[in-house]
């Protein structure tokens, strides 16, 4: 089992940042790539960013390339994600997630494990 507890979640205006975290803990974090996603109301579940198990590989979706930014310290056993350029669009809570394989890193249903998630509101 996996432990997942994403903190740095707020309320922020448009154009400002936040960095959320992820703490993991129950396993060796390095064997997990990790992902962060994320549920507006009333929408799918969408992809975020991932990053492989020694961080050398990354990818995003479209709508945050260019703001926002995954990271990881093994040594820590955590994962996060820098967001800046804010917009209201990206309103959501935000949840990290745990996969030993990494083959789909952009499906949610490929991860093992997921954290409680974590609110982020943009405003106006």
């Amino acid at each position: 089992q996996v432990q997942l507890v994403e903190s740095g979640g707020g309320l922020v205006q448009a154009g400002g940042s936040l960095r959320l975290s992820c703490a993991a803990s129950g396993r060796t974090f390095s064997n997990y790539a990790m992902g962060w996603f994320r549920q507006a109301p009333g929408k799918e579940r969408e992809f975020v960013a991932a990053i492989g198990w020694s961080g050398g590989i990354k990818y995003y979706a479209d709508s945050v390339r260019g703001r926002f930014t995954i990271s990881r310290d093994n040594a820590k056993n955590t994962v996060y994600l820098q967001m800046n350029s804010l917009k209201p669009e990206d309103t959501a809570v935000y949840y990290c997630a745990a996969d030993v394989r990494f083959s789909s890193p952009k499906i949610g249903s490929e991860y093992d494990y997921w954290g409680q998630g974590t609110q982020v509101t943009v405003s106006s």
